[in-house]
């Protein structure tokens, strides 16, 4: 259920002690993070641009726009330029921390709602969950949105309505749970949040917000395509270290059961013509083979995670 809390940013920010940060990750978006920056600060306590390694003006722009700016010499991920906005929050006892794109498709204004979500109903993330009349999104983006909402659901304990969005907020548990966690680079870090988030019992809301795609699609750095499949291998590989009799040792039973299937087929064929079908065997020997060690290694995986699982209980 989508709950959204209605908020007045500026009140927010004046009557609690809490602290609010906002990360932007960053790379090449000299074209709209002056904006970005300038309209946000006025929803929270300090602004982080983590710029990854931008080639233009990224990271002088955010800085007189009024950004605290920590830049990677090398372009490393937006997942890693996630992370170091969680230790430098971590760092200067920021209470909340949201994430928001820095080519302008968020609304800077809606962060009072997202954050709202988590300080007045006790949520320890609030996802933004992109819907209504005034956001933009492309046909062919909804549908790989969707594919990946579903992938993520898998490893997250539910159907997820917005998987990719990365404007979310966290409180303080979330981040310092989750920054240790998080191993992927790219821009998978979206998925990974809400699968570790999952992992660590952590509850999180959806908050409906908007996007913009218009007039952006030219500024994008990455092709959205590989963008796509990255994100969706990285998530499945993610899934399957936490359901490896699912993910491999089922297909690979049903590849078992097609080698069986072939190898009767090759057997009959023989036993009626006297001729050996050598492509057929060979097709055979492949469904075996690979099935036998998909098989073995879910097995063995699926040990090995409750073995892991248990010494880490066990730890806390």
């Amino acid at each position: 259920m989508t709950v959204v809390q209605k908020t007045d940013g500026r009140k927010l920010k004046k009557t609690l002690d809490s602290r609010t940060l906002v990360i932007i990750p960053c790379y090449n978006e000299e074209h709209a993070i002056d904006i970005v920056v300038l309209k946000t600060k006025h929803y929270v306590d300090e602004v982080l641009v983590v710029d990854d390694g931008s080639s233009d003006d990224t990271a002088k722009i955010a800085k007189e726009a009024g950004a605290i700016v920590i830049t990677h010499e090398t372009n490393k991920g937006k997942g890693n330029a996630i992370k170091t906005g969680f230790r430098y929050a971590l760092d200067h006892g920021f209470d909340y921390v949201v994430t928001i794109d820095g080519d302008g498709q968020h609304n800077p204004a809606e962060i009072p709602n997202l954050v709202g979500n988590i300080m007045n109903n006790g949520h320890d993330i609030s996802l933004g969950f992109r819907v209504g009349q005034d956001t933009e999104m492309p046909k062919w983006r909804k549908v790989g949105k969707r594919v990946l909402d579903y992938a993520t659901s898998f490893g997250s304990g539910g159907f997820v309505t917005d998987s990719q969005c990365g404007f979310r907020a966290f409180n303080r548990k979330a981040v310092e749970g989750l920054t240790p966690m998080l191993k992927g680079n790219a821009f998978s870090v979206e998925s990974e949040q809400l699968i570790k988030a999952h992992d660590l019992g952590l509850g999180f809301v959806n908050t409906n917000v908007t996007c913009k795609y218009n007039d952006l699609e030219n500024t994008s750095t990455k092709n959205p395509a590989s963008h796509g499949f990255s994100v969706l291998s990285y998530v499945i590989w993610l899934v399957a270290e936490k359901r490896p009799l699912l993910f491999i040792g089922v297909p690979g039973f049903v590849s078992v059961i097609f080698g069986i299937f072939f190898g009767i087929l090759t057997m009959q064929y023989y036993n009626q013509t006297h001729v050996f079908l050598v492509p057929y065997a060979i097709l055979v020997s492949i469904f075996l083979i690979i099935g036998a060690l998909a098989m073995f290694m879910g097995l063995m995986l699926n040990v090995l995670h409750h073995i892991l699982k248990r010494g880490s209980t066990e730890t806390c």
